[in-house]
C-alpha cells in the first residue's frame, strides 16, 4: 500500500465521520428537540424504552447522543434510572441503521431501481440535492433537510472512497497477518473498543469494517468480536459525561456500559464454547457489507431479548458499582449535556427561567405576610428563596452565554434573547419583594405599624399585585395569547390603585393621622409593588408579541399598542378592565367611605 493509497483512505475516513456528523447533527435540529421530548416523557415501562431508544436512535443516527442525554435527564432528576434501561438497549439497536443503509452496496443487479441505489450514485445524488437545499434556504427545516441529504451522501461517497483506498491491502501479506489476528476474541474487543472510543461512534466503525470487507480478509470469527468491541467503545462518551454529574447520572453511564460488556461476554461464552464443540460452518465464512449490518443488527437485538427480563439487576448492579444514597445529590436543571441539542437546552431554561418566577411570586407572598404579621421564620424563607432566585440568574447567564457558542438558528436566537429579557423580570420582582420584606422590618425592629384603614388599602394593593404576577407566570408558562391579554389591564388597576393611594395617604399626612416615618415607608411600599407590575406587563408583552401577526402593531410598535390600549382602542381591555377594577379597586373605595362616614 503507497502513500498515497494510505492518505486517500484516511481522507475517505474522513468524509465518512463529516457527513456521519453533518447527518446526525442535521437530524437533531430538524426534529427541533421532538425526540428528546418523547424520550422524556414516553418512559413508563422498560418495553416502551426499547422500541423508543431504538425509533429515537435511528432517527438520530447516535446511540452515543441517546445515552448521553439519558445522562442529562437523569441528572436532572427529569427520569429515574429505572427508565433508562430499556431506552439504553433500544440505542444499540437503532444504531444499527447507518450499517443497513451502508450495505446497499452489495446489491449487484443492473436494474436502473438498483443501480440507482447503490452508494456511488445514491451518494452523489443525495450530496448535491443536499447542498442545494442547504445553499438557498437560509433557515428553517428545509435548510436542515438540505444538512441531513447533504451528511448522507458524504456518509455513501466516504464509504465507496474508503473501500476503493482498501482494495490494494488484500494483497499485502502484512495486512492479512495483522488482520487475522484479530481472530483472538479478547484482541478483537480491544481494538473495536478503543477504534470506536477513538471516533466516538460505532455506527463509523462499523462503516470503518464494511469498508475492509472489500479485501476479503473479513471473516465471521474476526468480525464478531470486533462488532462487540464497538459496542463497548461507544459508552466512553457517555461515561465522560457523567463525571461531576450526579451519583444516578454515574449510575446510567455504568448502565450503558454494564449491559454492553455483559452482552459481551454472554455472547463470547456461548458462540465460542458452541464453535468449539460443534464447528460452527459460517465460522471461516468470508463477510460482505450486508452479513455484517445483519451480524451487527443481530448481535444487538439478542443482546436486549437475553438481557432484557434482568433489567431491575441490571440496576442493582450500578447501584453497587456506584454506591451511595441518590439522594445526597442536588437535582441541576440546566445540565451542559443538553447544549448539543439547542431546542432542548432551551426548553429546560424556558422551564428553568418559569422556576424564578415561581420562586419571586412566593417571596412576594411572604413580603406582603411580614407587613402584617412579622415572622423572623419567614423572612429567613423569603432570604433562602432570593439567594436560589440570584443563583438561578446567574446559571441562567452562563448557561444561555454557552449555548450561543453552539450553532444555533435564527428562531432560537430570538428565544435566547426572550429568556435573557424574562429572567431579568423575575429578577427584579424577586429583587422588589426584598425591598418590601425590609419595609416590614423597619416597621418592626421600630415597633411601629400602619393604621387598620392603611393596612386594609396595602392588603387590597398586595392581593391585585399577587394577581398579577400569577398572570404573568402563567402567560409565561402556557405561552397563549388569551392568558398574555388579562395582565396589561391588570397591571392599569394596580397602577390605578397606587396613585390613589399615594393622594390618600398624602392627604393623612397633611391632617396629622399619620407620622412622616410611616409615611416614607408606605410610599415606598407603593412603589416597589407598582413596579412589580410593570416587569409583569414586560412578560406579556413579549408573549403577546411572539403569538401576534407580523403585521400587528404590538410587533412593529409596543409603545402605540400600550396607548392605544389605555384610550379605548380595545373592547377586550376595557372588559377586563373594569371587571379587575370591581374586583381589587372598588373594595378599597367602598372602605374609604365607610370610614368617612364614621
Amino acid at each position: 500500500m503507497t502513500i498515497t493509497d494510505a492518505a486517500a483512505m484516511l481522507g475517505a475516513i474522513a468524509v465518512l465521520m463529516f457527513g456521519m456528523t453533518t447527518m446526525t447533527d442535521g437530524l437533531e435540529k430538524f426534529s427541533s428537540g421532538h425526540l428528546e421530548k418523547i424520550l422524556e416523557r414516553l418512559t413508563s415501562n422498560v418495553f416502551k424504552g426499547v422500541l423508543l431508544g431504538a425509533v429515537v436512535t435511528g432517527l438520530m443516527q447516535s446511540s452515543t447522543a441517546t445515552t448521553v442525554m439519558c445522562v442529562g435527564f437523569v441528572n436532572a432528576g427529569i427520569m429515574k434510572l429505572e427508565q433508562t434501561v430499556g431506552i439504553i438497549m433500544g440505542a444499540n439497536i437503532g444504531t444499527t441503521i447507518t450499517a443497513q443503509l451502508l450495505s446497499l452496496g452489495d446489491i449487484s443487479s443492473d436494474s436502473l431501481v438498483f443501480t440507482m441505489l447503490k452508494p456511488t450514485f445514491l451518494g452523489s445524488a443525495l450530496a448535491v440535492l443536499g447542498i442545494l437545499f442547504y445553499m438557498f434556504f437560509n433557515g428553517g427545516r428545509k435548510r436542515f433537510l438540505g444538512q441531513i441529504l447533504l451528511g448522507m451522501g458524504l456518509l455513501f461517497l466516504g464509504m465507496s472512497s474508503m473501500e476503493s483506498a482498501m482494495r490494494p491491502l488484500q494483497d499485502s501479506p502484512a495486512f492479512q497477518q495483522m488482520f487475522a489476528s484479530f481472530s483472538n476474541p479478547f484482541l478483537g474487543v480491544l481494538v473495536g473498543a478503543l477504534v470506536t472510543a477513538l471516533l466516538h461512534s460505532s455506527a463509523a466503525s462499523v462503516g470503518i469494517l464494511q469498508a475492509l470487507s472489500a479485501t476479503g480478509a473479513v471473516s465471521f470469527k474476526i468480525a464478531f468480536p470486533l462488532i462487540m468491541g464497538q459496542n463497548i467503545g461507544t459508552c466512553l462518551t457517555s461515561l465522560v459525561s457523567s463525571v461531576g454529574a450526579s451519583r444516578n447520572a454515574k449510575r446510567t453511564a455504568a448502565l450503558h456500559l454494564s449491559f454492553n460488556i455483559i452482552g459481551t461476554l454472554v455472547f463470547l461464552v456461548l458462540l465460542y464454547g458452541g464453535n468449539a464443540l460443534f464447528r460452527f460452518a459460517f465460522w471461516e465464512s468470508v463477510m460482505t457489507r450486508g452479513s455484517i449490518a445483519n451480524l451487527h443488527l443481530c448481535f444487538n437485538v439478542a443482546c436486549c431479548i437475553t438481557l432484557l427480563p434482568f433489567n431491575k439487576l441490571l440496576v442493582r448492579l450500578v447501584e453497587h458499582i456506584v454506591p451511595g444514597s441518590a439522594e445526597e445529590q442536588e437535582l441541576t436543571v440546566l445540565d451542559e449535556r443538553f447544549l448539543a441539542t439547542p431546542s432542548l437546552a432551551l426548553e429546560k431554561a424556558h422551564e428553568t427561567v418559569l422556576q424564578m418566577g415561581v420562586f419571586a411570586k412566593s417571596n412576594l407572598v411572604l413580603a406582603g405576610e411580614l407587613i402584617s404579621h412579622f415572622d423572623q421564620k419567614k423572612l429567613e424563607r423569603l432570604n433562602e428563596t432570593e439567594t436560589a432566585i440570584d443563583k438561578l440568574e446567574n446559571m441562567l447567564d452562563n448557561y444561555l452565554v454557552k449555548l450561543t457558542g453552539h450553532p444555533i438558528s435564527t428562531e432560537d436566537s430570538i428565544q435566547v434573547s426572550e429568556l435573557l429579557h424574562t429572567l431579568s423580570d423575575f429578577e427584579r420582582i424577586g429583587d422588589y419583594a426584598v425591598n418590601v420584606s425590609e419595609c416590614a422590618v423597619i416597621l418592626h425592629d421600630r415597633g411601629i405599624s400602619f393604621s387598620s384603614q392603611a393596612q386594609k388599602e396595602l392588603d387590597g394593593m398586595c392581593s391585585a399585585v399577587n394577581a398579577t404576577v400569577e398572570k404573568a407566570i402563567t402567560c409565561y408558562q402556557t405561552r397563549q395569547r388569551s392568558d398574555a391579554v388579562q395582565v396589561e389591564p391588570l397591571e392599569e388597576v394596580v397602577d390605578l390603585m397606587a396613585d390613589t393611594l399615594k393622594n390618600r395617604h398624602v392627604e393623612r399626612l397633611k391632617l396629622g393621622e399619620c407620622t412622616i416615618e410611616l409615611g416614607t415607608q408606605f410610599l415606598e411600599l407603593l412603589i416597589n409593588l407598582e413596579r412589580i407590575s410593570d416587569h409583569c406587563s414586560n412578560v406579556a408583552l413579549r408573549i403577546l408579541r411572539q403569538t401576534s401577526s407580523k403585521d400587528d402593531i404590538i410587533r412593529i410598535d409596543s409603545h402605540t399598542y400600550i396607548h392605544d390600549l389605555h384610550h379605548g382602542a380595545d373592547r377586550e381591555f376595557d372588559q377586563l378592565f373594569a371587571n379587575y377594577r370591581e374586583r381589587y379597586f372598588v373594595p378599597i373605595e367602598i372602605e374609604k367611605t365607610e370610614d368617612t362616614e364614621q
